[in-house]
């Protein structure tokens, strides 16, 4: 029976797959567990929404580091290990919370917990994009951003469960505790998916010439500099945008669409549905015509949903139909990242080149949704998001245009057409002789 492009994975490329999408699916797990007890933290700990607010700040700051830390660690000591560490951090910190008596407590699980998030994200999809074959990398790489919706899925899912259970000042305990189940993505990572062949073939490479490894800060000497400068502006505006919209768009459609309570479920469901099919269309679509224009039609798209959100008047019904597409333009976009940043850097400075850029993005576009409730002081709200998500995405359409088309192209072509001189580039230590 054909399966598409499953069908055509080999073996080891189907593990590694599951290994990425599992790690991904139970990472997002955890992290949406925090935003699904909100409200008990604040009832049953004291939390104040400032202090929740600030939960999530420091869960996209600690992503923002642990995905350029993971990638500078994944470089030097190989992606599988570096995954492990990270998918392992995310559950134990995750199943610490559920220990909590307070903010500060939450506040360093939170943290700890993005620093695992971030690293784990960006160091799966580099192994990913050195397994698969070139001609599918697209397709893959995507389609395991839609194991985040899966996560996201469980979360909601095991929540009236949990919750039904047990009253609520030990339910979100025990939800917490339930972080540890990523700990299965790591037992299934060592035991049957190996370390990136072209990792360890560049690493026996630089062995055999007694090269010492490229510093991290390679990526920002004149040859790289340019690709990792609009790499960063990119994911700042599509991340940017996003979180205009995770932030307020609830706030919105409750306070100024009118949505029913009632409703709110059904939107969250098809939002998560639609985050689920988004990145497998911009994977397809990405293989046939190329990442850059994939990239500028989604962000055409989505620039126009949420103008119909915040400039039309539109009912309940046509805000949970548009939440699909949210979710799946949103998620297209987030899906492509990885793979074209990995395509961007030679193998020896991969994962950092790539884990800095999606970190540094996030971490800039982490202060557009402030600004949206600075300018909603003095404009309506939807004007605001409205502004500062499309401001967002003209950023990231105007780097779309400076962006290297590399799709499809041959991660080992790739590391000849560089040839890395250790006379050019700045490395951690001198070669031994």
């Amino acid at each position: 029976m054909k399966l598409g492009w499953y069908s055509e994975l080999t073996p080891l490329e189907r593990r590694t797959f599951f290994a990425a999408f599992g790690g991904l699916a139970l990472d997002s797990m955890d992290t949406t567990i925090y935003a699904l007890v909100t409200p008990t933290l604040i009832a049953v700990l004291g939390i104040t929404r400032p202090e929740a607010g600030l939960l999530a700040t420091a869960n996209l700051i600690g992503a923002g580091f642990g995905g350029w830390i993971a990638g500078i660690l994944a470089d030097r000591f190989g992606r599988i290990r570096i995954l492990q560490a990270t998918i392992l951090l995310v559950a134990v910190s995750t199943f610490a919370a559920a220990f909590a008596q307070g903010f500060w407590y939450l506040m360093a699980a939170r943290a700890v917990q993005g620093m695992g998030y971030g690293g784990e994200a960006a160091v799966g999809a580099v192994l990913v994009a050195e397994v698969v074959k070139a001609s599918m990398r697209g397709r893959v790489a995507a389609a395991i951003q839609s194991g985040y919706a899966v996560g996201n899925a469980f979360s909601v899912a095991l929540l009236p469960i949990v919750f039904g259970f047990a009253p609520r000042e030990i339910a979100f305990r025990i939800f917490f505790a339930i972080g540890l189940l990523p700990a299965i993505a790591v037992f299934f990572v060592r035991q049957f998916v190996p370390e990136s062949k072209i990792f360890t073939d560049d690493m026996a490479s630089r062995a055999t010439k007694s090269e010492a490894p490229l510093s991290p800060w390679t990526i920002f000497y004149p040859r790289y500099i340019g690709r990792t400068f609009v790499a960063t502006l990119f994911t700042t505006g599509v991340l940017g945008a996003a979180y205009v919209l995770i932030t307020w768009l609830p706030t919105y459609v409750q306070s100024v669409l009118k949505m029913p309570i009632s409703q709110t479920a059904g939107y969250l469901g098809v939002n998560i549905f639609g985050s689920f099919c988004g990145p497998l269309a911009f994977g397809f679509l990405a293989d046939r015509i190329g990442r850059r224009p994939s990239f500028m039609i989604f962000l055409i798209l989505q620039a126009l949903n949420v103008v119909a959100y915040t400039q039309m008047s539109i009912g309940p019904t046509t805000t949970v139909i548009l939440g699909f597409f949210l979710g799946a333009f949103q998620g297209g976009l987030a899906s492509g990242l990885m793979p074209t940043f990995s395509e961007l850097f030679p193998t020896e400075i991969r994962a950092t080149g790539a884990g800095f850029a999606l970190s540094a993005g996030r971490g800039f576009g982490s202060f557009v949704p402030a600004a949206v409730g600075w300018f909603s002081t003095s404009m309506p709200l939807g004007d605001a998001m409205a502004m500062c998500a499309g401001a967002g995405y003209v950023v990231a359409f105007i780097a779309a245009l400076a962006l290297r088309e590399t799709s499809g192209v041959d991660l080992r072509a790739v590391d000849q057409e560089e040839n890395l001189s250790p006379t050019t580039l700045p490395h951690t230590a001198s070669p031994q002789s």
